[in-house]
């Protein structure tokens, strides 16, 4: 093949999840920036790759597609960009086509739509490594002869697992001529032939395959152990967690007593043991449990099991008014509420999607964790109460399971208030199952502690000391008799929202806590510890030991009352930003703080005399 087209723009395109923008990643590095299309809410990725010849090339990251036969927005953005016919955006000279080399099956129906387009083209197989420790043999050389594009290997996930598609990019051959776009069946049968010529699965794998779907895909025993496995997940995220906590706060306390010691009483004291310290130290203590959380979800999600589950959930998510393209994004709001509804873009159908949009927070995010553990571990005992199982894991477990509960209820309310009795059955290819590489859990769970550290030292931290100016500023007039505290502006602020939340059981100290909590969840334990520190006359002791603290001046009925509160709690301006920026509509926006506060209100005004009745009686 001779070299005959001048690369300048590329363009990487593939199914969801195949591995496409970890690959950009990997060409780009820090060399690229994030907008939207113009018109559009789909998000925009470009950045630039150095070929060894020296040619400096566009890299754009396309949205995934399954089809150019467009059924969402960001397919449709997809199709017209490869096309040439997206407003404002040249057509790419190349055509980098990202398959999951686990899946081909899938994924070779799209190589074949876009080679009959006759444009520059090569196929990437991306996550090759994967595919030989399952067994997979692939002769690439016979599939690019076979398709007539080149066709190289990569792994996205290794520093030097693109090097072979960067030499291709500097040789690429003419387009293959166009073609007639074949037809379902004639798909089917050239993607079948394809396999068979190219392509060698392990039989034991798929005998595996077959014994294991026979329990995990049955409509009863497959539910009884999805929900086995979620309960496993929470007991062992206060089981595994305690050591590694105990041994964080204790450094943190170490800390905030040498610091204390060290430095002359005054404002610099304050700030760094009271602000810093005690806030940035309060978050920091729950990153065990979050990274545990996290290690599950990346072994379900590696080893094949949460497609399955997508599967398992669909019925009952289509009759609660939720199509079943909603279990992805919603499982994505687990993480966080903001990449949740940004992956509704691949839902079709306009109502569905915004259901699942404005159901999405209530998810329970990692952001809500730190408070669950906070308040579960100062007023819920920590026992075993059967075979074993910890209540405080009981607990969280429940709470968890409320919000799913109440995102199906909110969602069967919507079906039901606009008269919809369609149903979009969810259309999967299930990937084998394969144990999780060691190396893949340790790359997500760096990556997901970067990201909490991240927010720790920038947005909690910065909060965090805007909090203890706030909470110290201004200082008491001469002769005052109360605590400082209370003349300082957040202090002010505190009493006058008591009026609001007084019904729910709040005190002035969770009122301040919760406007900084608006920004990110996670901060209003940090606010706690700062409001409480100072309150108590800057006593590092008592930041350090919140728990124990918030036990002995809260009521049993505020505490559980807050608990609950967070179930449905609006306060993410970031999550209410990007229901914005997704429904172009600031009702729907006001909308979903409206119920989502509403909710969040009733529920915990109910908690809180409930509790306080029976406590009395």
């Amino acid at each position: 093949m001779s070299h005959s087209v001048a690369v300048s723009r590329i363009a990487l395109v593939g199914n969801p999840n195949c591995g496409k923008t970890a690959l950009f990643n990997l060409l780009t590095g820090s060399r690229q920036k994030v907008a939207n299309y113009a018109g559009v809410t789909v998000e925009r990725k470009e950045g630039w790759l150095t070929l060894p010849s020296g040619q400096r090339c566009s890299v754009l990251d396309l949205p995934g597609a399954y089809s150019l036969h467009a059924a969402s927005l960001d397919e449709a953005v997809t199709r017209d960009l490869i096309r040439g016919f997206y407003p404002g955006e040249p057509a790419p000279d190349v055509l980098v086509c990202v398959v999951d080399a686990t899946n081909l099956r899938l994924h070779l129906r799209f190589v074949l739509e876009l080679r009959a387009l006759g444009r520059p083209m090569l196929v990437a197989l991306n996550m090759m490594d994967v595919a030989r420790r399952r067994g997979i043999a692939i002769d690439a050389a016979a599939l690019a002869r076979e398709l007539g594009v080149p066709v190289v290997e990569t792994v996205a996930v290794r520093r030097d697992g693109a090097q072979a598609l960067v030499q291709a990019l500097q040789h690429m051959p003419a387009a293959p001529p166009e073609t007639r776009q074949l037809d379902e069946a004639a798909l089917h049968a050239e993607v079948r032939r394809l396999l068979g010529l190219a392509v060698r699965m392990p039989r034991r794998t798929a005998a595996i395959d077959d014994a294991l779907d026979r329990w995990l895909l049955h409509p009863v025993v497959g539910l009884l152990v999805l929900a086995l496995v979620m309960f496993l997940i929470f007991q062992a995220v206060y089981a595994w967690s305690a050591p590694l906590m105990e041994a964080i706060e204790a450094a943190t306390t170490w800390v905030g007593v040498q610091l204390g010691q060290a430095l002359p009483e005054g404002p610099l004291r304050s700030l760094l043991v009271d602000g810093v310290i005690a806030g940035a130290g309060s978050v920091l203590v729950f990153l065990p449990q979050i990274l545990i959380l996290f290690l599950f979800i990346l072994a379900l999600e590696e080893s094949g099991y949460l497609p399955r589950a997508a599967f398992l959930l669909d019925r009952p998510m289509a009759a609660a008014g939720l199509s079943g393209r909603s279990f992805i994004p919603l499982l994505s709001s687990f993480a966080c509420a903001v990449p949740g509804i940004m992956a509704t873009r691949s839902i079709q159908d306009p109502r569905d999607r915004l259901t699942t949009i404005l159901v999405a927070p209530l998810m329970t995010c990692s952001a809500r964790l730190p408070i669950y553990t906070l308040l579960i571990g100062a007023f819920v005992p920590r026992r075993d109460v059967w075979l074993g199982l910890n209540l405080q894991g009981l607990v969280l477990f429940g709470l968890y399971m409320a919000g799913i509960l109440s995102a199906l209820l909110v969602s069967f309310a919507m079906k039901t208030w606009r008269h919809d009795g369609s149903e979009h059955p969810l259309l999967m290819e299930l990937p084998s199952y394969r144990l999780p590489h060691p190396r893949d859990l340790a790359i997500g769970l760096w990556e997901r502690a970067l990201i909490f550290l991240k927010r720790v030292g920038g947005i909690i931290l910065a909060l965090t000391v805007l909090l203890w100016f706030l909470l110290s500023f201004p200082a008491p007039p001469p002769g005052a008799a109360g605590p400082a505290i209370d003349y300082s502006l957040a202090g002010r602020i505190g009493h006058a929202l008591t009026y609001v939340f007084a019904p729910i059981g709040f005190n002035w100290q969770i009122c301040v806590a919760l406007i900084p909590g608006l920004a990110a969840r996670e901060v209003v334990v940090s606010s706690l510890a700062t409001v409480y520190a100072l309150s108590a006359g800057s006593d590092e002791a008592a930041a350090q030991a919140l728990a124990p603290l918030l036990q002995s001046q809260w009521s049993l009925a505020t505490g559980l009352s807050l608990l609950v509160w967070y179930i449905y709690a609006p306060q993410c301006l970031s999550t209410l930003v990007t229901i914005r920026r997704e429904t172009h509509s600031w009702r729907q926006t006001v909308f979903a703080a409206g119920y989502l506060f509403a909710l969040a209100y009733l529920a915990s005004l109910l908690t809180y005399h409930l509790v306080s009745v029976l406590g009395a009686g």
